[in-house]
């Protein structure tokens, strides 16, 4: 299993728990330090540093890519290359799983909340932020790439959509 962005290394911990051979890849040097601290290599998976618009993996080397709240921030086309990325290095009818916002995000108090924070991030982000919820989201990029979600699931008061989109 292949996470893409992995941050601090939390989803590929999970998978480790759950018995699942775990790979992080995140372009920050710090996130990568985070991670490799916070998960023993031997106990958890393995964290590499690259830019997950061009992965350093060859294709179909996975069973699994996954993504957590990583597209919503980055301009559209980086959105789209990274999707591709994983698409490229997934097995043929294995999986990309994808957490991001909702499309749309709900008017409710969290959804405000959400809107709230990511107006604090400021700057690009934001701009992204509104621009990934402007264009419809995860459905819109998985429909861009021709890939199809197979299974979808709101948590989180229906903020988060995790999205299972199969590659043919």
């Amino acid at each position: 299993m292949l996470d893409v962005c992995s941050g601090s290394g939390a989803q590929v911990g999970e998978y480790r728990r759950r018995g699942i051979l775990g790979f992080g890849l995140d372009l920050s040097p710090d996130m990568l330090r985070l991670s490799r601290r916070l998960y023993d290599p031997d106990k958890a998976g393995y964290f590499t540093g690259a830019d997950a618009r061009h992965l350093p993996f060859a294709d179909a080397s996975f069973d699994y890519t996954s993504i957590t709240l990583a597209l919503h921030d980055k301009p559209a086309q980086t959105r789209l290359e990274i999707l591709a990325e994983m698409k490229r290095v997934v097995k043929p009818q294995s999986y990309i799983l994808i957490a991001d916002y909702s499309y749309p995000l709900p008017a409710s108090f969290p959804g405000q909340v959400i809107r709230f924070i990511e107006r604090i991030a400021g700057g690009e982000h934001y701009r992204n932020f509104r621009h990934f919820l402007k264009n419809g989201g995860v459905p819109a990029l998985l429909e861009e790439l021709g890939i199809k979600a197979e299974n979808t699931q709101s948590t989180s008061y229906g903020l988060i959509t995790v999205t299972k989109a199969k590659v043919s």
